[in-house]
């Protein structure tokens, strides 16, 4: 045998020897990492299903232990109301057959040899729960996806969900079928993942007769979230449909959407928690006509996260036993607060206001041919001197900020009116453009004869904005007690006038 040979055999047998020994090792400590997992998602399970009436938790169920590989079995136990009457208490079933490492074969001959601890390669089993799902799957696993777990317990891998078909007198569902990959650091601190869905089509009809399809295609999910140090998650997220066509009702009427797109952002500094998310849809029609586009981004800033959990947990005690009463079609409880929660919700409350939050409607619009139409509104918060003041007063002490601004585009009335009197059935261009002119004039009159907003160019304009006890609106500077006389006579003449 000459020497290339040799080295390479000794270099075969040295791989092998390391593996044989690490996967032994592998094995041995393989339930401690299992179990460790399971108690981890468990808590993350009862975050996520807090407030509702429902809880789920994972259980190993078995653990076939060999040299090269083992066998898992766990069990997603699920009760409560939110699950619905068909199946309250549903049960999914998984099987797991996990490679060893360091070099798990699959692996291998996929030319990855970055040793990792374990390779998972699940899948969901038929049970009564999901009996229909497998058999909308052609009697395969629905369910299945591989993970890699490292040694420093890092964890990446994908899961992938089957294309499903089924129909019976009531609904269909057709589904291509979607895949997510993901990666994960040790305990989940990190998190990245991102999936791709082809189509999902979907009708039923509802207990009226009502029929409804809805129509999904292009949808891309991605994110990348790391656990704060209040053990919920900040960072990114995207969401992005192509396509979307609702069918609602007897009449059949249809909502076409093209280009949805969700963006949202958040993360934590010292105690306070900021975030935005943006929507926007570059597409909308009705009845195959075209209605514009539209766009919203709101926001939140300085929002002290304590007391935001302490009052979001105070809530969901107080709101978990009304759930659970109108799950079971019995009276609802009244919602009271003993004195010790009381004086828990306003120390908190206190305590919130205290860091100045912010929200904001930084922008809503609607956009067709026409014009384009916009509202935003910016309101800052702050503490109060007591909260035992009179309701007016609190309100001017709470809000220390707000600034609203409203721009209507007579265009766009316009264009909305004449596609209300298309889809209403008239077809006289004359007609159509008369209706669509009468109602554009008529919502601008009413704007501006009322004093509720002002004609700039083309737009119906209105403006208001309070600080230091000082309200301006639309130019006119009046104390609060005078703005709300004014807003109040308004309404009230525009009542009378009805």
């Amino acid at each position: 045998m000459n020497k290339p040979a040799v080295v390479l055999l000794g270099f075969v047998v040295a791989v092998g020897v390391v593996s044989a020994g690490g996967a032994w090792y592998t094995g041995k400590q393989l339930e401690p990492v299992l179990q460790t997992a399971i108690q981890n998602a468990n808590k993350e399970l009862k975050t996520s299903m807090a407030g509702v009436d429902g809880t789920m938790a994972l259980e190993l169920v078995s653990l076939e232990r060999g040299v090269f590989s083992s066998t898992a079995h766990y069990r997603l136990k699920a009760q409560g109301a939110v699950f619905g009457e068909d199946s309250p208490n549903p049960e999914l079933l998984f099987v797991d057959h996990i490679e060893h490492g360091p070099l798990p074969l699959s692996r291998l001959v996929t030319l990855k040899w970055l040793p990792v601890m374990a390779t998972s390669h699940y899948a969901l089993e038929k049970n009564a729960t999901t009996e229909k799902w497998f058999a909308a799957a052609k009697d395969v696993s629905p369910l299945k996806g591989v993970a890699n777990i490292g040694y420093s317990l890092s964890v990446n891998g994908n899961v992938e969900l089957l294309p499903l078909a089924f129909k019976d007198d009531k609904s269909s569902v057709s589904f291509s079928g979607a895949n997510l990959n993901f990666d994960s650091s040790a305990e989940g601190k990190k998190v990245k993942a991102d999936g791709y869905m082809n189509s999902l089509k979907v009708a039923v009809v509802d207990a009226n007769g009502s029929p409804f399809e809805a129509e999904l295609a292009g949808l891309t999910v991605a994110s990348n979230l790391e656990k704060s140090t209040f053990g919920f998650y900040t960072g990114q997220n995207t969401v992005e449909l192509t396509d979307t066509k609702l069918t609602m009702g007897p009449q059949k009427a249809v909502l076409t959407l093209k280009g949805f797109e969700q963006k949202d952002t958040s993360d934590t500094k010292d105690n306070n928690l900021a975030g935005r998310v943006d929507y926007k849809i570059d597409e909308i029609g009705y009845q195959g006509k075209p209605v514009g586009s539209a766009a919203m981004a709101l926001s939140m800033k300085n929002v002290d996260v304590p007391s935001m959990l302490v009052l979001t947990k105070l809530y969901q005690d107080k709101m978990a036993p009304v759930q659970a009463a109108a799950a079971a079609g019995e009276p609802v409880p009244e919602l009271q607060l003993s004195d010790a929660e009381q004086a828990l919700a306003d120390t908190n409350v206190n305590q919130l206001l205290a860091a100045k939050p912010q929200v904001a409607v930084e922008n809503l619009s609607l956009k067709t041919t026409g014009g384009e139409s916009k509202f935003s509104l910016v309101v800052d918060l702050a503490k109060p001197s007591s909260m035992e003041l009179p309701p007016l007063e609190l309100g001017k002490q709470i809000i220390a900020l707000l600034d609203a601004n409203l721009s209507l585009s007579k265009p766009m009335i316009a264009d909305v009116a004449a596609l209300q009197a298309q889809l209403g059935g008239v077809t006289d261009p004359e007609a159509i453009e008369q209706q669509s002119q009468m109602a554009s004039e008529m919502i601008s009159g009413m704007a501006v004869g009322t004093q509720l907003a002002t004609l700039v160019g083309s737009d119906v304009v209105s403006k208001l904005h309070y600080a230091n006890n000082e309200v301006t609106f639309n130019g006119q500077k009046m104390t609060v007690e005078q703005f709300l006389s004014f807003v109040m006579s308004k309404v009230g003449a525009m009542g009378g006038a009805q």
